[in-house]
């Protein structure tokens, strides 16, 4: 069974930083393709930073880039987010993904497995 399992967020003042992580139960990891949403109260889930199966390619929203870094360590099972420079419309829940593909992604049909997600609050 596949499970991914998000760590790290919580409360940080604006301008403050947090480290995502997510670990895969995903059986072959590295030919996965990667990525990390957010959705925020009363707004549709949206894309925030995706990386492929090598780790050769990323891609970021455009309201994250600049501060927003998304990696991973296939020996691990495991793709971090680190969030530097939050703001408060960075608040969410973060959600890690899993896309087959093993391409960067940017739109939710194309993950296959996601995780139950991670509180980020970002005070001002």
């Amino acid at each position: 069974q596949v499970q991914l399992v998000e760590s790290g967020g919580g409360l940080v003042q604006a301008g403050g930083s947090l480290r995502l992580s997510c670990a895969a139960s995903l059986r072959i990891f590295s030919s996965y393709g990667m990525g990390w949403f957010r959705q925020a109260p009363g707004k549709e889930r949206e894309f925030v930073a995706a990386i492929s199966w090598s780790g050769g390619s990323t891609r970021y929203a455009d309201s994250v880039k600049g501060r927003f870094a998304i990696s991973r360590e296939n020996a691990k099972n495991t793709v971090y987010l680190q969030m530097n420079s939050l703001k408060p419309e960075d608040t969410a829940v973060y959600y890690c993904a899993a896309s087959r593909s093993g391409v960067v992604g940017t739109t939710v049909g194309l993950y296959a497995y996601w995780g139950q997600g991670t509180q980020v609050t970002v005070s001002s």
